[in-house]
């Protein structure tokens, strides 16, 4: 499903130039869980960023179901990430202003569908992690826990097959973080391909592959013995 082959990223010129990534390849098949681990400033999100299309690496080709990603144009991307692939961020990044049910509908607005077919997928999202009494009310009105469940709704109600979370369980505690890890794995069985940054072992340890990038490159690449 997802190929990179020999993906570069710098910034800056001359010699002030940082390496973000440095010559990675990797193969994600279709399903899979995998975990990126590595040191601050590593390239771990720099990938996680390549891999969803929001940004461009400096050299390198990146195939997502056998289509160069690198050829095509910021809308085809934009399509791709509204279709194919789907964030989860350490912050939630849901929408202050806007009620429970609306930034869960978000990802459909730019579609043409209707309001009761919207409402529809919005209930099966929020009863699906439990969060269907709350859809009334504001993200502020909301635990921790519970917020990271809305944004992780906001991102299944897109459809994607691929789920993207950044340090997704940072911001929350022991509990919930591991809820939360527990409700990746029952995706990841339902067929969703998962890929996490995390510097925390015993959340990698949920997913079944691990891979640690160091300076931007990757050092190891281990399947995880359940």
């Amino acid at each position: 499903m997802i190929v990179l082959k020999d993906i570069c990223k710098y910034y800056g010129e001359g010699s002030e130039i940082t390496k973000a990534l440095d010559g990675v390849n990797l193969t994600i098949k279709k399903s899979e869980f995998l975990s990126i681990m590595g040191p601050s400033g590593s390239g771990k999100s720099t990938l996680l960023n390549i891999i969803g299309c929001m940004d461009r690496p400096t050299s390198g080709e990146y195939y997502l179901d056998g289509k160069d990603m690198t050829k095509l144009n910021d809308k085809d991307l934009s399509r791709i990430r509204n279709k194919q692939i789907t964030f989860v961020f350490q912050n939630f990044a849901l929408m202050e202003k806007y009620t429970v049910l609306e930034n869960i509908e978000l990802p459909l607005l730019p579609r043409n569908l209707n309001r009761r077919k919207r409402k529809e997928l919005i209930f099966k999202a929020a009863s699906q992690l439990g969060i269907e009494s709350q859809l009334k009310k504001m993200p502020y009105q909301l635990s921790r826990g519970q917020q990271q469940r809305v944004a992780l709704a906001r991102a299944l109600i897109s459809g994607a097959d691929i789920i993207l979370a950044d340090e997704p369980t940072g911001a929350l505690d022991q509990k919930n973080g591991e809820e939360l890890m527990n409700i990746f794995l029952k995706l990841n069985k339902l067929g969703k391909t998962i890929i996490l940054v995390t510097h925390d072992l015993n959340v990698a340890k949920f997913s079944k592959r691990i891979i640690q990038i160091i300076d931007g490159r990757i050092m190891k690449d281990d399947k995880v013995l359940l």
